[in-house]
């Protein structure tokens, strides 16, 4: 099958679109990427997108939903247009969407009990109207409806991707927030680890927005950070985090790291009197650090780490990283065959394949639910395309 993965993950700067071959023989799907496209939000809808997080309004909600649905298939038809290919050549989409709010922990309702929540936005009926594709998605609402927190859901595809039969690997991505999934020698889906460590890019990047009144939106390469002095007095209390000792299964998100945090540490650095390069500096020793700390839940041997996601461009993340896993080998998706820009979106795209295939793909170890599921709502794409699902299925 062919098939779009579309993901735009916590940063909310734009929809990533990877088109891929996938091809399953057996147990184990074999990828091919085929093209990858993104398409980046304008900057003022970043920073709606961000202000909607903490404080939306239901009529904004409703609005941007539709609207984000509208760029998400602008997404998946310039990736088709790139690998040359037609809509009609295409099997099946499938939209993470745009986290707006998680509640991995929940809430208490009477006659009901524990509700854990998520919602993303991205309406995956415009997807499927405006490209004719059946579209599979609202891949987390299934995990945490059976208990789970709903995250991290692509611990799969890094087993799919990067599993070794003597090798134990422990692989790292860095968005908007950083998660890790710890593969053992030789491990299957059912013996991996996984779990979210705390910030990657997301703390980095409203910094550099706020101090620079809007005018940035990210260290580009991690160069002002690489212009600064790590303050272990800071580092050291924003190691402290309570979500960083916290037992996994644990997800977390804006909600828990977003504006109101990130001003309580910008009113840190004004009473340590320290540069904006300074706490670029110490925050990126902080996600590398607050990864590292990982290791405490992963009891088998890691020989090697590796590493995708936006964060793997940060030279001052990397240089952090490679210090808190020496002597350990710390590689990049690219250098083990796969493109670090595009590997989120193509885990949506084998979600979605396995959806399709009645394969359960959420990992109760991982998440914490109950029993394994199957992932995801799917839209009809257009009689065409569902004429072509009922000759697959046959």
């Amino acid at each position: 099958m062919k098939v779009v993965g579309l993901m735009s993950g916590t940063s909310a700067d734009g929809v990533d679109a990877a088109l891929v071959s996938i091809v399953r023989r057996g147990g184990t799907p074999r990828i091919t990427p085929l093209a990858f496209a993104s398409l980046p939000y304008p900057r003022s809808l970043q920073q709606r997108i961000v202000e909607l997080s903490l404080h939306g309004r239901v009529d904004d909600i409703c609005h941007l939903n539709t609207y984000l649905g509208e760029l998400f298939a602008k997404a998946a038809l310039r990736v088709i247009q790139q690998s040359k290919c037609r809509p009609a050549d295409i099997d099946l989409i499938g939209s993470h969407g745009q986290t707006i709010h998680h509640l991995p922990k929940g809430r208490r309702e009477p006659g009901v009990g524990l509700v854990r929540s998520t919602l993303q936005i991205g309406e995956p009926a415009v997807i499927a109207e405006r490209t004719g594709i059946t579209t599979v998605a609202n891949f987390r609402p299934r995990d945490m409806a059976a208990g789970g927190e709903g995250a991290p859901l692509v611990p799969y595809a890094h087993a799919v991707a990067f599993g070794h039969a003597r090798r134990g690997r422990l692989v790292v991505n860095i968005g908007g927030i950083s998660n890790v999934t710890y593969l053992p020698p030789g491990g299957d889906v059912a013996d991996l680890r996984a779990f979210d460590t705390g910030p990657g890019n997301m703390v980095l990047d409203a910094i550099v927005h706020e101090t620079s009144k809007g005018q940035s939106a990210y260290d580009a390469g991690g160069r002002r950070a690489r212009k600064g002095t790590v303050n272990r007095p800071l580092l050291t209390e924003l190691m402290a985090h309570p979500f960083l000792t916290r037992r996994p299964p644990k997800s977390t998100g804006r909600e828990e790291f977003g504006a109101p945090f990130v001003r309580s540490v910008l009113v840190k650095q004004r009473q340590a009197r320290l540069s904006v390069e300074d706490l670029l500096a110490t925050c990126a020793a902080w996600t590398a650090e607050a990864i590292g700390s990982s290791r405490r839940w992963v009891t088998g041997e890691i020989h090697d780490v590796i590493v995708g996601g936006g964060g793997v461009y940060n030279r001052a993340i990397m240089a952090s990283l490679r210090q808190v896993f020496a002597p350990t080998s710390v590689l990049t998706f690219d250098e083990c065959g796969w493109s670090s820009k595009a590997f989120e979106a193509t885990a949506f795209a084998l979600l979605a394949h396995d959806t399709y295939h009645g394969q359960c793909t959420n990992v109760p170890q991982v998440t914490g639910a109950h029993h394994p599921v199957l992932l995801g709502a799917v839209v009809p794409g257009s009689p065409h395309m569902l004429t072509k699902w009922a000759r697959l299925a046959r």
